[in-house]
């Protein structure tokens, strides 16, 4: 089969079309033919090293045909989609024509939806349900403020959480992009100036719930944003991997609020945190209806994998970006 594998740790690239043998199916595993993929930054940090050894091949998520199933669960031909499950971190990834992947995180899909749109939701709205609906447990009448909102993954946020109910507050640092968000359904935009507490007071805006992509470069401030019993939850590291400098939560964690993290590509299909908690079928209506605006801002062919990563780290994508195999 061919494939993209990380020749060594660095930039774009890095990537390189291989050759591989043909994966096969252990029991408990399923076996997919892979027709597209979506790109994310954590594709990035394991090409470049930062989340030290990774597979050979990225890509932590995929849609296509069901290839083999040894428990017979899933027929051949069976539209899926598949998400992580150790993909391109202990096992090889989605880059490539065939993937192995752990049942229980293979989920059938009824869409009609071409490829390419399949590929554009798995992974960030699997994330930012479980999050919205599990971390920040948000209500219909609340408030969420979704900090880094032009990432794929603060999009599908933003539209989940709108088509919940929730007034949505937005945040980006390029106020060009502010129509983006705005189309999305964003009450209202914020330039992240890195003191959104400040602003939000400022504005008299009430935040219950605030969800951070940027990560530990604004935590402080995220923690302060919320209202006295406001909930914060981190899913992203926009801003950087270094740790927040001498957090103290007696200093830095207002009392009421509540701080947690989701890192769904160590959980996500795991017992704890199931896929069918998902309601990916009814995600992928929604998309069908236009309810969720979550098609790919930008479609690459397989060989184009390498400028796909160079738009990713410039941020030029604006939205989620997937590679078509046909």
């Amino acid at each position: 089969m061919k494939a993209m594998v990380i020749s060594t740790h660095g930039g774009p690239e890095v990537l390189t079309a291989a050759e591989l043998p043909d994966p096969v199916a252990a029991p408990g595993e399923v076996l997919i033919r892979v027709k597209a993929f979506g790109l994310n930054h954590a594709e990035a940090y394991m090409r470049s090293g930062a989340w030290g050894q990774v597979a050979a091949v990225p890509g932590i998520e995929c849609a296509g045909l069901v290839e083999a199933d040894p428990s017979g669960e899933l027929p051949v031909g069976t539209r899926v989609v598949a998400i992580l499950g150790g993909m391109g971190r202990t096992r090889n990834g989605s880059y490539a024509e065939l993937v192995t992947v752990p049942a229980s995180n293979v989920v059938a899909v009824n869409s009609a939806l071409p490829w390419a749109e399949l590929a554009a939701v798995p992974e960030v709205y699997a994330t930012a349900y479980s999050a919205l609906s599990g971390n920040l447990a948000l209500g219909a009448r609340e408030t969420l403020l979704v900090r880094g909102a032009t990432s794929s993954l603060g999009q599908a946020a933003v539209n989940l959480a709108v088509q919940h109910g929730a007034t949505v507050l937005a945040t980006t640092r390029n106020p060009a992009h502010a129509p983006l968000l705005e189309e999305l359904g964003a009450r209202d935009v914020l330039i992240d100036d890195g003191k959104l507490a400040a602003q939000v007071e400022r504005r008299g805006l009430a935040v219950d719930a605030l969800l951070d992509i940027v990560g530990n470069t604004v935590l402080r401030d995220s923690l302060r944003t919320v209202g006295p019993r406001g909930r914060v939850c981190q899913v992203g590291f926009l801003g950087g991997f270094a740790p927040v400098p001498d957090f103290d939560p007696i200093a830095d964690l207002p009392s009421g609020v509540r701080l947690s993290f989701f890192g769904s590509a160590f959980v996500l299909g795991t017992p704890a945190f199931p896929l069918a908690d998902v309601p990916l079928d009814e995600i992928y209506a929604q998309v069908e209806a236009g309810a969720l605006r979550a098609r790919p801002a930008r479609v690459f062919r397989f060989d184009e994998v390498v400028e796909a990563h160079r738009v990713m780290e410039a941020g030029r994508a604006l939205g989620k970006m997937v590679v078509v195999l046909d």
